[in-house]
């Protein structure tokens, strides 16, 4: 491990001196590539200089401590002082062993969430329409800025889906575990009866991509425009700015109708396809590694029933890692922080069970 470390610390140094050099600060894209490295490897880097000024100070107090001929209190001062260092060195080196796990490339991308109402009628367009808010609002407190770019709304104010964009740093590592199967259990606010009902809601969490990195032939989409509608006559106008995109090698759909300009539309559009079909790609690419995951955390499979909102118990449980948190309010308001780090926690886990198997 300290051998690769020692690498790393080498390859910092050659980058900090390139990103002095005028010829890189000169060329935009050369220097932002080296600037995204260097914040990379930055923290694994401070933690391997936290642990080497650990271990020299250990080192140090195991000298006296061999040395002999101490007075009891500095003999007591020096052992506090090399026991400390020692429980800091084995706490440093497993945090090490998590900065050395391979990152995932989209960590830092921003996101497109598209959330569908399931099984429940009006009830599941009602919950999609709690999610919305719920992810609104914890990026609100993360200072990440939300954006629609599309939505199907409902009467009763649900919806039948929307898609939105969430543009802030680390937006995907945070978000990145929240597409699958979210299931709600509460008395809806259109049942007079007071019975409970189950209903259901599919999350799909995409990294945002850039034009370059899926390359998409004109000549594959169908591009149909038609004039937007929506409950009660919302987002109704005379011109036909709603634009439907399909590309035909995969049978992706993609409808845009949010804004009262085509081009705007076929924009958001473009921008939700290329999501989709480089998480599809992806998705290829990770099927083989997804079987061998035991814990299943996992970031793709839409199907999975990953999450339970039991409104009369005030519970919300998440079943890939069986964590039960009963303060239901907290987090419909945005508060999802304890799940998204204990997600993220028992992903690390498994990485590292992983490689020391590997």
């Amino acid at each position: 491990m300290f051998q690769k470390i020692g690498l790393i610390a080498e390859k910092y140094e050659n980058i900090k001196e390139s990103l002095m050099d005028p010829d890189v600060i000169s060329d935009n894209k050369k220097y932002a590539s080296l600037m995204r490295e260097y914040k990379n490897i930055s923290p694994i880097v401070e933690k391997y200089e936290e642990y080497l000024t650990c271990k020299r100070n250990m080192d140090e107090a195991k000298e006296l401590l061999d040395a002999g001929g101490l007075e009891k209190d500095f003999r007591e001062m020096v052992q506090q002082e090399f026991e400390e260092n020692r429980d800091s060195i084995e706490k440093i080196s497993e945090e090490l062993k998590i900065l050395l796990l391979p990152k995932d490339p989209n960590d830092d991308k921003n996101v497109i969430v598209e959330i569908r109402g399931g099984a429940g009628g009006e009830e599941a367009a009602l919950f999609a329409g709690s999610l919305f808010r719920m992810y609104s609002m914890y990026g609100e407190a993360r200072g990440w800025k939300t954006e629609i770019l599309n939505e199907n709304p409902t009467e009763l104010g649900g919806y039948k889906e929307i898609s939105f964009n969430i543009e802030g740093e680390g937006a995907y590592s945070c978000l990145k575990f929240e597409s699958g199967v979210h299931r709600v259990q509460r008395v809806p606010e259109t049942e007079a009866g007071g019975r409970i009902h189950t209903s259901t809601v599919t999350v799909a969490v995409l990294p945002e991509v850039e034009d370059v990195e899926v390359d998409i032939n004109p000549t594959d989409l169908q591009i149909d425009t038609y004039r937007s509608g929506g409950a009660g006559g919302q987002h109704v106008n005379k011109t036909e700015s709603a634009i439907r995109i399909t590309h035909i090698p995969t049978g992706l759909v993609v409808e845009c109708q949010d804004e009262r300009s085509q081009h705007k539309n076929k924009d958001k559009a473009m921008k939700i396809l290329r999501s989709r079909l480089y998480e599809l790609k992806q998705r290829e690419q990770n099927d083989k590694i997804a079987s061998q995951r035991k814990l299943q955390v996992g970031t793709g499979d839409r199907s999975e029933r990953i999450r339970t909102y039991n409104f009369p118990q005030g519970r919300v449980t998440d079943h890939r890692i069986g964590l039960t948190l009963y303060k239901i309010e907290n987090i419909m308001n945005g508060d999802l922080t304890e799940i998204i780090e204990a997600l993220n926690t028992a992903d690390q886990a498994e990485k590292l069970a992983m490689s020391a198997e590997g």
